[in-house]
């Protein structure tokens, strides 16, 4: 694995910086200055005398040694020159903030660049560069918003523009490095997180992911990070680059690329976030204390108003408020006034505002009642016109608790604006979270947690597909034959091509049946009419064979299961960068009016199908809804894990298959009532 990791610990770690160009050579120079690096800045210039207060050197063969990273801020013709260049004197590694190359179409510049760089990494191009915080390496050639760290996280981003505002936050996140990747030319994300890895400083790292271009390296780097330790948290925006396939099944149009991108996370212990908030306040979690083990959490605050806050919060978060034992109770009452109702969120009123004894022995007591995050809501008064001095008796009784009881605590501030910086700063060193914003902490605990609980050892995924281009789409009947080679179980049933075959064979499989025209380009046959349904004699027969019959000269004869319970798809279709994926979902008619489906991806063990299943809203109706029957899904998890067997047999010819609808009884036991498949064939 380590074989995708170039030699970056020069470039990202340098004793000795190279800057070229005029302008924004010079800004380098000065951001380095300014965060007090200790090596060396040479400038390269033809014509001026000083960059920076520094003498220029006309050329890469007048400096001292071969630089262990330069930043390279010239037009993109001479880029690839110097790049050239600095290959050949055994240099560390380059920046290359020029544009116009792959990212604008040249493809040929860009092989150009490539060539010139040789086993040297180059960043970019079309990037700012990277901040080392840790050390005070900044190949940047801006403001930035940062400060010295000894330790801290690491975000790689897709955009500068973005990195540049994340390091402008008041929320005291601690970077240690903010790199950008530009259009990733040489160095892609997957590189630069084994390589961070590597450095102890680095607490967790977070992505900002646009696509994908190497699903499997980039699965085999966020393996590695899970084997140092780092959790990994991304924001996803944009859309596969190659788009969707055109496809003759339900599963594509019923799912997405986020979707399957999701899928990945999961699969790869990422926890994923919505918004540049949550991504810095994960973050920050992260940093402090790593993935949760859990997701249960108490509040405290001095104020009803906010406890309802929080809790109407927490509905669209995957939080528990879990209530307190019996014994919690019993241990916290004596240090609480009489009125005080000990419930989670708790609201300790303010009877014992600013009394430090009382109030520490409260925390106490309840930060020992096993949570996997205590949070105290408190929002600090401006300091230009209010004293806060209150605030700190809490916050010393809070911190004091969490250090006494070993436990995991924050503070949250239900406006960020109410969460002082320099405070926040102190919080982080006494290991407390300080959160920002009651929604994006419950999204940070969120995924704090899905890191902590679901970590899982990597599978390779299934993504092999032939090179053959001819596509063959097989009718229902040969689809389901397929299927039941594989245990998945069918309805009694056979083929006919006219009225008295179909009466024949009617009353083999007993009635009712059910009559469907059959045919490769017969997709989606009830909107074809291409279905007749109860028929119970055979008159109600031959007539429907002589009305299909316009369809196809090919019909179906099948037994009709009368007690179904739930009507599901199962789906496999093939995403352009992940590979095969299947979807699980409301079936029959509710496919495309509820859109209701999860996500796996190739393989899968027994344990994600039950997780699948049991994240549908039609869950419900499994656990007896609405006095029903509970409906036994052993039966069904088998039927899909046989599926999948079909499908890792066909891997590398499968197109995309539809069950719809996978019939789930009453009894537990499951029928594929209808089938589709499409494979690759020479």
């Amino acid at each position: 694995m380590e074989e995708f990791s170039k030699n970056l610990n020069r470039v990202l770690t340098p004793k000795t910086i190279a800057v070229f160009g005029g302008h924004f050579a010079e800004v380098v120079a000065q951001q380095c200055d300014k965060m007090k690096f200790a090596g060396e800045i040479w400038p390269l210039h033809p014509s001026r005398e000083t960059i920076a207060g520094r003498s220029c050197f006309r050329d890469i063969q007048s400096l001292p040694s071969s630089p262990d990273v330069s930043f390279i801020g010239v037009n993109r013709h001479q880029t690839i020159k110097i790049i050239e260049q600095l290959n050949q004197i055994g240099a560390g590694g380059a920046v290359c903030y020029a544009s116009g190359f792959k990212e604008t179409g040249d493809a040929d510049l860009n092989q150009q660049l490539l060539s010139a760089a040789g086993d040297m990494p180059v960043l970019g191009p079309n990037c700012y560069g990277f901040i080392n915080y840790l050390d005070g390496a900044l190949l940047w050639p801006d403001q930035h918003g940062g400060k010295r760290v000894e330790t801290g996280v690491a975000i790689l981003m897709q955009s500068s523009n973005i990195a540049i505002n994340l390091t402008m936050n008041k929320r005291a996140t601690p970077i240690a490095y903010m790199i950008t990747l530009g259009n990733q030319a040489m160095v892609g994300m997957s590189e630069m997180i084994i390589e961070l890895c590597k450095d102890d400083r680095v607490s967790a790292i977070g992505l900002h992911i646009e696509g994908l271009d190497d699903v499997e390296k980039f699965c085999q780097a966020v393996a590695i990070a899970h084997q140092y330790g780092k959790p990994v948290v991304a924001i996803k925006t944009g859309k596969s680059e190659k788009g969707a396939a055109i496809t003759m099944t339900h599963t594509a149009s019923m799912s997405s690329n986020d979707q399957v991108m999701n899928a990945l996370f999961d699969r790869l212990g990422i926890a994923r976030v919505n918004t540049l908030e949550e991504f810095l306040e994960t973050l920050k979690l992260l940093h402090v204390y790593g993935g949760l083990p859990g997701n249960e959490i108490v509040s405290l605050s001095c104020s009803g108003g906010e406890a309802s806050l929080i809790s109407d919060a927490s509905e669209n978060y995957a939080v528990k408020f879990r209530d307190f034992s019996q014994d919690d109770i019993d241990r916290i009452e004596p240090t609480v006034r009489e009125l005080v109702t000990i419930s989670n969120p708790f609201d300790y009123h303010t009877f014992d505002w600013a009394n430090y004894e009382r109030l520490q022995a409260t925390f106490r007591e309840v930060m020992k009642s096993g949570f996997d995050l205590n949070a105290l809501v408190m929002d600090f008064p401006r300091e230009d016109r209010c004293d806060i001095s209150d605030w700190r008796v809490t916050l010393s009784a809070w911190q004091n608790a969490a250090e006494q009881t070993g436990s995991r605590a924050a503070i949250v501030a239900s406006l960020a604006e109410l969460m002082p910086e320099d405070i926040a700063d102190k919080l982080i060193e006494h290991s407390i979270v300080p959160f920002c914003g009651i929604e994006n902490t419950l999204a940070a605990v969120e995924a704090a947690a899905k890191i902590g609980i679901n970590a899982e050892s990597f599978q390779p995924l299934v993504n092999d597909y032939s090179t053959e281009i001819t596509d063959k789409t097989f009718d229902e009947f040969s689809s389901k034959q397929k299927l039941a080679e594989y245990n998945i179980p069918i309805a009694r049933s056979s083929l006919c091509t006219d009225p008295q075959q179909a009466v024949e064979i009617a009353n083999q499989v007993g009635f009712p049946v059910v009559i469907k025209a059959v045919g490769g380009e017969l997709a989606h046959k009830t909107e074809l009419g291409a279905v007749k349904l109860n028929l119970n004699t055979d008159a109600e027969v031959s007539v429907a064979v002589e009305d299909l019959s316009s369809l196809s000269d090919q019909f179906l004869i099948e037994q009709m299961i009368t007690d179904s319970a739930i009507e599901l798809i199962i789906g496999v279709n093939r995403d352009p960068v992940i590979g095969l994926y299947m979807i699980i979902g409301a079936g029959g008619i509710y496919t495309e009016l509820l859109k209701d489906v999860a996500v796996l991806l190739f393989p899968f063990e027994r344990k994600h199908v039950e997780t699948a299943i049991c994240s549908l809203k039609i869950a419900k109706l499994f656990k007896g809804y609405r006095n029903k029957p509970v409906v036994n899904t052993d039966l069904l998890v088998d039927a899909i894990l046989n599926v999948q067997q079909f499908v890792l047999a066909n891997q590398t010819t499968l197109c995309e298959m539809d069950i719809n609808p996978l019939m789930v009884c009453n009894d537990g036991a499951v029928y594929a009532a209808d089938a589709l498949i499409r494979m690759r064939s020479n």
